[in-house]
C-alpha cells in the first residue's frame, strides 16, 4: 500500500530521531532485515545511531522525533561515474547510429567527443554551469547527495581547467558533494601526436589542477580508439606522483588489459568493463578495485557483450552502478532508471543495485564517510514513499522521493 503524503517541514532541528523507519540495506538485530521499527538519530552533520528503537542511547531518549510512518530509508545515492560538464548537444550523433553508424564511424567522421570538445571550449563558465544544473537537479529530485564529476571535454589546459572549476561550482549552488576527476586522456586532439598531447598538454594540466586544489582523482580512457596502456600508465605514474588516486575507463569496446593496469597502480574503480578478463577479474579482487558499471551506456551504443557480472560476484569484486551521464553515448540524468537498467539489462539483484548506487559507489570514488547507514557516518540519507527496496528497482525511473537529508539538513 502507498504511503499517503503528510505536510512537510522545512527544517529540523541539529539533533533528532527518525523513528518507525524501514533502513536498507541494514540489518536489524532484533526486526530482521529491513523491517520497520527503526530509527536512525541525526546528530547535527553525523549519524549519531542506526538500529532497532529497543537500543536507543540514553542520551537521545528526549530528542525531537519524526515518525517515518514505515517508509524505506537509504544513504543518499551517489552517481560516481558522470561527465556532467559540457557544451552542445550531439543529437545528430543519435540520428546517425539510429541509421547504423558505429562509434568508432563518428569518432572517424569528427563526431562524438571532438564535437563536444568544440562545443565545451566555446561555452563560457556561465553556460556550463546553467547547462550542468539542470542535469544536477534531476538527479537530486532523485535522492543523490554525492555526485563524480570529470573533465575531458576541453583536451588544452584553459577548458579542462574551466570544467573542474565549474564542476566545484556545483557543489556550491546545491547541496551536494562533488567530487572532481581530471580526464585529460580522455581522447588525443585530431592535429596531434598521442604521446606528444600527453607530455605538451594533458600532465602540465593535471599538475596545475592539481596545484590549484582542482581535483580529487585522475581518470583516462584506455581503448583502441583512445590510449595505450603504455600511454596510461604514463598519467598514472605522474598522478602517483601528485599523490592522486586513480580511475580508469577500461574494456568497454575491447580487452586492452586495462583493469590489470588499473589494479597495478591499485585504482578506486575499473569503469565499463564489458570485455574484462578472467585475469582483470583476479587483479582487481587482490587490489579491492571497485567495478564500476554503466548499463546506459551499453543500452545506448545497442552493445552485446555483457560484463561478466557472476565472475565478478564469485571473484568478491565490489559492483557500483553509475549513469555515465554524458553527451553522447549516456544522456542520462537518472539513478533510479539506472538501477533498473543494471537489474534488467546485466541480471544484478535489486540489492546489488542499491548498495550498487551507495556504499560502492562511495568506495569507488574514495569516499568512506558515506553510503551507509550506521553510527559515524555523514547524515546524508534519502526517505521514500514505499517500504519495499526492491521498488527502486523494479520501478522504471519512478521512486517518489519523501526527503532528502543532506549532512543532518533536510532539502
Amino acid at each position: 500500500m502507498p504511503v499517503p503524503p503528510e505536510p512537510r517541514e522545512t527544517q529540523l532541528p541539529d539533533c533528532y530521531v527518525l523513528t518507525d523507519a524501514r533502513m536498507a540495506p541494514v540489518r536489524l538485530p532484533h526486526s530482521g532485515e529491513y523491517a520497520c521499527g527503526g530509527v536512525i538519530v541525526v546528530d547535527e552533520q553525523n549519524i549519531g545511531f542506526a538500529g532497532d528503537a529497543a537500543d536507543l542511547p540514553a542520551q537521545y531518549q528526549d530528542a525531537r522525533t519524526q515518525s517515518l510512518k514505515g517508509r524505506l530509508v537509504t544513504p543518499g545515492l551517489i552517481d560516481c561515474h558522470t561527465h556532467l560538464v559540457y557544451g552542445g548537444s550531439r543529437a545528430r550523433e543519435f540520428e546517425m547510429r539510429q541509421t547504423g553508424a558505429s562509434y568508432e564511424e563518428i569518432m572517424a567522421a569528427g563526431g562524438g567527443i571532438f564535437s563536444t570538445v568544440e562545443a565545451t571550449r566555446k561555452a563560457s563558465k556561465d553556460e556550463l554551469l546553467t547547462s550542468a544544473l539542470r542535469r544536477l537537479d534531476n538527479l537530486i529530485r532523485e535522492g543523490l547527495t554525492t555526485i563524480e564529476i570529470k573533465s575531458g571535454y576541453g583536451l588544452n589546459t584553459d577548458t579542462e581547467l574551466k570544467m573542474l572549476r565549474v564542476a566545484r561550482r556545483l557543489g556550491e549552488e546545491r547541496q551536494v558533494r562533488v567530487r572532481t576527476t581530471y580526464l585529460g586522456a580522455h581522447a588525443c586532439p585530431k592535429d596531434m601526436d598521442a604521446d606528444d598531447y600527453l607530455t605538451r598538454i594533458c600532465l602540465p594540466t593535471m599538475e596545475q589542477a592539481a596545484a590549484e586544489g582542482l581535483v580529487d582523482a585522475v581518470d583516462g580512457f584506455c581503448e583502441t580508439i583512445a590510449f595505450t596502456p603504455a600511454q596510461i600508465e604514463r598519467v598514472f605514474a605522474a598522478a602517483a606522483q601528485l599523490g592522486l588516486p586513480v580511475k580508469l575507463h577500461a574494456e568497454q569496446l575491447s580487452d586492452q588489459g586495462g583493469a590489470t593496469l588499473a589494479a597495478k597502480y591499485k585504482a578506486l574503480s575499473a569503469d565499463h568493463l564489458e570485455y574484462l578478463s578472467d585475469a582483470g577479474i583476479a587483479a582487481m579482487a587482490d587490489t579491492g578495485t571497485v567495478a564500476v558499471l554503466l548499463p546506459a551506456a551499453f543500452y545506448a551504443l545497442r552493445e552485446t557483450q555483457l560484463p561478466p557480472i557472476q565472475k565478478l560476484r564469485d571473484a568478491g569484486v565490489p559492483m557500483a552502478l553509475a549513469t555515465d551521464s554524458n553527451p553522447g553515448t549516456s544522456p542520462m540524468t537518472s539513478l533510479l532508471l539506472t538501477m533498473n537498467m543494471g537489474a534488467t539489462l546485466f541480471g544484478m539483484t535489486p540489492r546489488e543495485c542499491l548498495e550498487g548506487v551507495t556504499a560502492h559507489a562511495a568506495q569507488a570514488i574514495g569516499l568512506d564517510d558515506c553510503g551507509q547507514i550506521r553510527a559515524g557516518m555523514r547524515a546524508d540519507l534519502a526517505v521514500w514513499d514505499f517500504s519495499d527496496p526492491a521498488e527502486m528497482s523494479y520501478r522504471m525511473g519512478d521512486a517518489p522521493l519523501h526527503m532528502r537529508i543532506f549532512g543532518g539538513e533536510r532539502c
